[in-house]
């Protein structure tokens, strides 16, 4: 018997306000515990909970971005449970009318194909408290800074089919909402977590298996470890003649393993309903078309244009549209410059991007700056400098030297393109190995490298190479 996965993601990214969703308080990551929390967060008697304005404009970019629905009239719920991390004993949420209704996505996957993974919805929420349970011997802190932080839980139609697929749509995710401004994306900080629905069915079959959910995956590598086990766990139970049980699991990275945490809440053990301290949200026109003023270029048709206006490789394209900030820089490089947009996309790619992976920093942290960048570059395309020689001053840059021309003039590393000064140097090196040159002659081409390599040696590594290896081609015939 075959079988077919079936997943669904919610993905929880935290709005990137500098206070909370309904009160003043900071949103700062790292402060002491319990120093960010405010009355309105604890739910006190006498408060108010009053809407961030941002937290709905942040809402809106993301349904434009995603081809979604905007519901003008919206409500929040009271979510009700209890947990020592809650204070008020609820969760303000939205239920039943969410701010984003359906979406699509166009995915690509590793293999190159285009799949649309469907929106169901996206809501606003606030985030609840943290429990911290080392720290204190026999005994769990709780930490109420995050309580009240802005999230939007964007839930995913059942449309993977993998973990590889789901992994995948989560990355698109996370290079989205940095796109659009709306999440710093910081995992580890918790400003992006993935809760998975996993069950398998009958390859073939319409109808759903059991689900169950995994809780608070908050690293891509966990999230498609964690799928991949759930799938082959649901596939022994079943095939050993036992029922899938629905349930809500956690993911232990140390074992390598979903274990259960609680039986699968459905949406009447929460007890939703209308908060009666918030009116309905109502959205009108002019809200609208002014966020959707303020949206950038989106990755997908940035990617196009950098197709098809700048003639890069589609490869290219999408590794340099990865996020804002590369396609950014990378438009920088070669802005007021002539050269041709592939040899930015060749440096920013390569030598910028080895660098950055080699010392493990953020473009954002790069000691050479776009404009550095795409000056190098206009004095290699004008025959100034080798691409060898290039690196060399990119070395420089890298270490906090600040101007090219400088740094090619100080070194002496002008290339030599002045055909007599190469010739001079050919025919020393010719007169230097004569066997070689009668070798070559006699028909053993593959010389042709050594000759090269003598040239540039003496040359020290400043001749044009173009030219160079058309003057020895021309000489080595006699």
């Amino acid at each position: 018997m075959t079988w077919e996965t079936v997943i669904g993601l919610e993905i929880h990214a935290q709005l990137a306000t500098r206070s909370k969703i309904f009160s003043a308080s900071s949103t700062a990551f790292g402060a002491e515990p319990n120093t960010q929390a405010s009355a309105v967060d604890l739910g006190l008697p006498g408060v108010l909970p009053v809407v961030n304005r941002d937290v709905v404009r942040m809402a809106v970019r993301f349904a434009l971005a995603t081809d979604a629905s905007i519901t003008r009239r919206s409500v929040f719920a009271r979510k009700n449970y209890f947990y020592p991390d809650l204070p008020k004993g609820y969760q303000i949420s939205q239920m039943a009318f969410p701010i984003v209704g359906p979406g699509r996505i166009s995915l690509t996957l590793p293999d190159g194909e285009e799949k649309i993974i469907g929106l169901t919805r996206a809501h606003l929420e606030e985030d609840a408290g943290k429990s911290v349970h080392d720290l204190f011997d026999g005994y769990t802190g709780i930490d109420l800074n995050r309580a009240g932080t802005p999230l939007l839980e964007i839930v995913s139609e059942p449309d993977m089919r993998s973990a590889a697929e789901a992994v995948a749509y989560a990355r698109y995710m996370h290079s989205l909402v940095r796109y659009i401004d709306i999440c710093d994306g910081n995992m580890q900080e918790g400003s992006f977590r993935c809760d998975a629905n996993v069950s398998i069915r009958q390859s073939g079959s319409n109808t759903l298996g059991t689900r169950t959910e995994i809780k608070n995956l908050n690293s891509f590598r966990f999230l498609e470890r964690a799928i991949e086990f759930e799938i082959e766990r649901q596939i022994d139970i079943v095939e050993s003649g036992a029922t899938v049980v629905q349930e809500t699991r956690l993911y232990d990275a140390d074992r390598d393993e979903t274990r259960s945490m609680r039986s699968k809440e459905e949406a009447n053990d929460y007890r939703y309903f209308p908060d009666p301290d918030l009116p309905p949200l109502v959205i009108d026109d002019d809200f609208i078309d002014a966020v959707r003023s303020t949206m950038p270029e989106l990755p997908a048709a940035r990617r196009a244009r950098f197709v098809e206006q700048l003639a890069l490789p589609p490869a290219d394209a999408q590794a340099l549209c990865a996020d804002r900030q590369t396609a950014d820089y990378f438009e920088a490089v070669f802005e007021n410059h002539s050269f041709a947009p592939r040899l930015a996309a060749n440096w920013v790619l390569g030598e910028l991007f080895a660098r950055m992976n080699k010392e493990n920093i953020p473009l954002a942290a790069s000691p050479v700056s776009s404009a550095q960048l795409g000056r190098l570059i206009e004095r290699v395309d004008d025959g100034t400098l080798s691409g060898k020689l290039g690196k060399q001053v990119f070395d420089a840059l890298w270490s906090g030297e600040q101007d090219v021309d400088a740094i090619i003039d100080s070194r002496g590393l002008k290339q030599i393109s002045d055909t007599g000064a190469i010739d001079t140097m050919i025919d020393a090196v010719m007169a230097d190995n004569p066997t070689q040159v009668a070798e070559y002659r006699a028909g053993k081409e593959k010389l042709l490298s050594f000759f090269v390599g003598a040239v540039m040696k003496a040359s020290r590594g400043k001749a044009n190479p173009a030219q160079l290896n058309q003057l020895l081609r021309e000489r080595l015939k006699g």
